[in-house]
């Protein structure tokens, strides 16, 4: 499985996302925002978390401009993957590739710890590793991860089981307490934890691993 993980500037999670991927044992290459094409034949992109641009303008508002998020919507409308984590995330919903926005947190506080999520769905290739309802030790780092969506927009990804993770605890002031939604082909993730950050013993917490062998191995052909 190809891989490629796109890095703004202002990125920090780039090198982490890479690892647990190739852990799980994809083929990985870097990606710098200001290229306009991507490596052949790739099956997923992953936009990791940090403050690209700094977080000028609005969180991920100025990395979704870049001359690579052309090719990244491109691979996308293709029926492509995409994992977007944190800042990846925020990219995500300023692209249009996930509907809704994340706002200031509600204590308009940076908010740095492990948090406890719920799967919410196991119908996609994110989530087939675990159950439903499984409860997962995550860490979460961000200032602006507080999820928004009109009343319509919410009951949609509930009726179309789009939601990807719920808080436990809502730390953020999320609506629904929404943690990580998919898009309508349900091969776009957006979550705001950080699984690349979970993914070995010497980080404390395992959780977030079985999300990236899921993916892998639903790429591999039989």
């Amino acid at each position: 499985m190809k891989a490629a993980v796109i890095v703004f500037p202002g990125s920090n999670c780039d090198r982490d996302l890479a690892v647990a991927l190739e852990r799980a044992g994809a083929q990985v290459s870097m990606v710098w925002h200001k290229d306009t094409e991507l490596p052949a034949g790739l099956d997923l992109i992953g936009i990791p978390g940090g403050f690209s641009f700094g977080d000028y303008l609005r969180c991920g508002a100025i990395a979704a401009n870049s001359p690579i998020c052309r090719a990244v919507i491109g691979h996308a409308e293709r029926g492509g993957y995409v994992l977007g984590i944190c800042n990846g995330f925020q990219v995500l919903t300023e692209t249009h590739l996930l509907p809704g926005a994340l706002m200031r947190n509600s204590g308009l506080k940076f908010v740095c710890r492990t948090e406890t999520l719920r799967v919410t769905t196991t119908d996609s290739a994110f989530t087939g590793a675990y159950a439903a309802g499984q409860e997962l030790r995550i860490p979460i780092a961000h200032h602006d991860g507080n999820y928004q969506a009109d009343d319509a927009l919410i009951e949609r990804l509930r009726a179309e089981d789009r939601i990807a993770f719920t808080y436990a605890a809502n730390p953020n002031g999320s609506r629904a307490d929404i943690a990580g939604i998919l898009s309508e082909n349900r091969r776009v993730l957006g979550m705001m934890p950080h699984p690349e950050r979970a993914a070995e013993p010497v980080h404390g917490s395992t959780d977030g691993a079985p999300l990236f062998g899921s993916l892998i191995a639903a790429m591999v052909p039989a």
